[in-house]
């Protein structure tokens, strides 16, 4: 894929090999930006971790304590950046976003990726946009394999949401994105008293503060199979204590009682998949496909009312 037809200033170039284009999303430690990419000649998705935190203003000297924190910031982003980085390296799979090369310039690291076209799912949870139930199990099917295939590389993403899956229907293209949060099993231990991930979508044992495995991932994709479905999440509540509670305490609700036609084996795979217990949870990507993929065949008229 070739450049836009417009040169842009320098303002907007990155590490002199990247025309950046516009701005594609921003969190806590990284942007992400849609560029050119001079050398590759290709469009690509750039994300920027700021490695270095920057000095506080209006200050004649940072205090230790601040110093310390800065310093503490800084090695957090790298290491975030070096677990994404040697995360890619593990993954090759149609429907796992891929990363094509990593850098640093000037206290900042950088990821380039595959550019992938559409939106995220998180548009399609909405009542007046919910996709046809087909399309969901086919979404679905599809992160359960390549889910699998990371589970496979001993890696587990740890934050799948609706926001981290792009889709775009004309193209057919389906891509897990934001490997950010992702750990490897033989990792070390997730620091203790540190929540990391999106908690409407983890699983109860991670609230507690345990650390993911293959059976979180598959807890989060019943969350937003239930979500695609029926524009709520299983547990809705702004007050975390609730959450946590409710999360450790009750059973997710049964889909019929929001959609009361849903066939019985779509309502018994979820209610498989969102588990309390990690032990009684459904965890098997292929498995879980398989079921999705029948599910689909099986849909009588080829999409249920809403």
């Amino acid at each position: 894929m070739g450049p836009p037809n417009r040169t842009p200033s320098s303002s907007q170039r990155f590490a002199a090999r990247f025309d950046l284009l516009r701005l594609l999303g921003r969190g806590a430690h990284a942007r992400v930006y849609a560029a050119h990419d001079r050398t590759l000649d290709r469009l690509v998705a750039l994300k920027i971790f700021a490695l270095l935190a920057k000095p506080e203003e209006n200050s004649r000297a940072a205090s230790a304590v601040s110093a310390e924190a800065s310093a503490g910031a800084s090695a957090e982003a790298r290491a975030r950046f070096d677990t994404e980085a040697q995360t890619a390296q593990r993954l090759h799979h149609p429907d796992i976003v891929q990363v094509l090369e990593t850098g640093a310039h000037a206290g900042q690291a950088w990821l380039s990726m595959e550019l992938v076209p559409g939106s995220s799912l998180q548009r399609y949870t909405l009542a007046p946009r919910l996709l046809p139930e087909p399309a969901v199990l086919q979404a679905g099917q599809r992160i359960a394999l390549a889910l699998q295939h990371a589970h496979s590389q001993r890696v587990v993403h740890r934050d799948l949401k609706p926001a981290n899956v792009m889709v775009d229907w004309p193209s057919n293209t389906l891509k897990i994105v934001d490997f950010g949060l992702a750990r490897t099993e033989d990792a070390a231990a997730t620091r203790t008293g540190l929540m990391l991930g999106t908690p409407q979508y983890m699983a109860p044992e991670l609230l507690a503060g345990n650390p993911p495995d293959a059976r979180s991932d598959y807890y989060a994709l019943g969350v937003v199979l239930f979500e695609l479905l029926t524009a709520r999440l299983p547990f809705e509540t702004t007050n975390m204590g609730e959450l946590l509670r409710r999360a450790a305490r009750d059973p997710a609700p049964d889909l019929r009682q929001f959609k009361p036609h849903t066939p019985d084996a779509l309502a018994e795979l979820l209610a498989e998949m969102l588990a309390t217990q990690p032990g009684q949870r459904l965890a098997d990507g292929s498995s879980i496909a398989g079921r999705l993929h029948s599910l689909r065949l099986a849909w009588p008229g080829g999409a249920m009312s809403r």
